[in-house]
Order: structure tokens, then sequence, then C-alpha cells
């Protein structure tokens, strides 16, 4: 674990760190950019609740007034779903909110660097970032990918967000040697649909064989990088491929329209889909992150077993 005076550990968390129990990192960019108040608040507090059934210990992280804040009291996530001028913060924005004691919600990158420096390995969020259709012109890259190729830490996810290009995303992550895996499925899935056209870069079921190949990342070969844990939206939950693909067009087009660009990108488009779907894109992201919740925390459970 890091020690710095800008990095909060709640006692519950640094206790359990310490005493090798396991352990789940949460984000908080969908409390205060994914969802209305007071749904933001509620989705929080029940996400951490299952990971506490599941057996492990939840670390919601967020930089709280300049300090960056590594499990989050009940306040500090009702200020999350309340306030104003919350930043929506990747890795590169964690020293400005530092430097100025601003508030910021963490995303999938700066949740990793954060729960890597608290010495938390396993971490549970909706879906991961990528590459963005039209990155060929736009450079549009998540460092979501960035940061899963330097930081040793698991995101347990539901795949690529479908709004971006899925292919070129598990490509650029063979490139950067970052290991994906399914759980449960030979099909990589995409986040809204338990399909995306693609094959599961490897495949493995459940979570002791999931801790297993965590150990092998980091204890017996020493590798230094995340790992893209995809974890299937189930069944009952599931937009088809077919439908949300249509969906997600006219988006797109509308994204063009109002000529939306940078960090706006992707809340716009999961906007704009909520609102073609009628709720229904929003209930599959409730659902889906619900069940990567209950995962992350078997897969925590079983990866402290293994290193006793």
């Amino acid at each position: 674990m890091t020690t710095s005076p800008s990095l909060r550990v709640a006692p519950e968390v640094a206790a359990a760190v310490a005493a090798g129990r396991p352990v789940v990192a949460l984000e908080s960019t969908i409390i205060s950019h994914g969802m209305p108040y007071p749904q933001n608040v509620q989705m929080a507090l029940e996400v951490e609740e299952i990971v506490r059934r599941h057996g492990a210990v939840p670390a919601t992280i967020a930089v709280i007034n300049g300090v960056a804040a590594v499990g989050l009291s009940g306040a500090d996530v009702e200020h999350l779903g309340t306030a104003e001028h919350v930043l929506k913060a990747t890795t590169r924005d964690l020293p400005y909110l530092l430097a100025t004691g601003a508030t910021g919600a963490t995303t999938v990158a700066s949740t990793m660097r954060l729960a890597a420096m608290a010495g938390v390995r396993v971490f549970a969020t909706g879906g991961i970032g990528g590459v963005h259709r039209g990155a060929t012109t736009s450079f549009d890259i998540s460092a979501d990918l960035t940061e899963l190729a330097r930081t040793p830490v698991a995101v347990v996810s539901a795949g690529v967000k479908s709004i971006l290009d899925i292919g070129l995303t598990l490509e650029y992550l063979e490139t950067v040697g970052v290991p994906v895996v399914v759980n449960g499925s030979d099909t990589f899935p995409s986040f809204y649909s338990r399909t995306s056209g693609f094959a599961a870069p490897r495949r493995l079921d459940g979570p002791e064989a999931i801790a297993r190949h965590l150990h092998a990342t980091w204890h017996e070969l020493g590798l230094t990088c995340g790992v893209s844990i995809a974890n299937p939206i189930p069944e009952e939950h599931e937009i088809p491929a077919d439908e949300i693909a249509g969906v997600i067009e006219q988006a797109l087009t509308q994204l063009d329209e109002h000529g939306v660009t940078g960090q706006e990108v992707t809340p716009f488009l999961l906007a704009a889909v909520v609102e073609r779907t009628g709720g229904r894109s929003l209930d599959a992201n409730l659902a889906l992150v619900r069940h990567n919740a209950a995962t992350a925390a078997e897969v925590a459970v079983a990866l402290a077993v293994m290193a006793r």
C-alpha cells in the first residue's frame, strides 16, 4: 500500500488489505454521471451491500475535496450523488484534483490507479472504455486501456461498452499485452448483450479459475499489467445485439449532429441509448453492475484464499 497524505484509505479497507482479506474496488462515475438522484445513491449503496453479501469488503473510490478516498462514507456517496460540478476524472485529472482541492468521480482508469495504491487488486464496474468508432481519424482511445496495460488490477465488467469499436479495442489490448478472459462463455460480450460477434480471447469458468489466472499473472510471472475479465450480462436482462445495434447507430448520428467530443462522448451516447430504448438500457445497466459486483467479490474471495 502506498502511503500519502493525499490518499485516505477507510479503516475497514486498510484492515482488510493488511490482513489479506478480500476487497473489491468500485468506481464513482456511475454515481455522479451515470444516473439521476436518488437512484444513483441507492445503486451505489446497493452494490456495496452486494459485495459484502458475497464475502468481500467494498471500497468505493473518489476524490473528495482534494483527497483521494478509497472507501467512502454514506455522506461521501450522498455528496457525489447530489453535488454540482463534480468532475469526471481519469488518471491524468488526479493531480489537478489534489492540487486544487476539487472533488472528482473516478473512471475505470483512475479507480484502478487509486485501488492499486491502496493494495486492492479486484475492481467491479459496468463496462470498460475502449477504442471509439472513428478513432482512425479522431484518435479517441480510452485511458482505461493504457491503465490496464500498466496497473495490476483485475477489472470485472460486462465487456467493452457497445457504443465503442469492440474489435479494435480487443486488438489494442492484445498489442499492449493485457490478458482478456471471458467468464463462462466462448463469445466476448458487448455490455447490453451477451454476444458481440467476436470470440472470447480466452475462456475461464468461475471465480476459482479466474483467481488462478490472476495468481499466475502477478505472483508466478510477475507481470505488472491489469487483467480484463468480461462477465456477460445475465440472459434475462440482456438486450439482443441486433436490436441494440440500430439504437446505437441512431445515437452516434445524434452525437455528430450535436458536435459532442472528448470526455462527454460516452455520457452523451449512453443517455441517448437510454432515451431511445425507453429506459430498458438503464435497467440492463443496473442488472449487469449488480452481477459484476457479485462476481468480483467471489473472485476476490478466491484470490485471497489462494494467496494464504
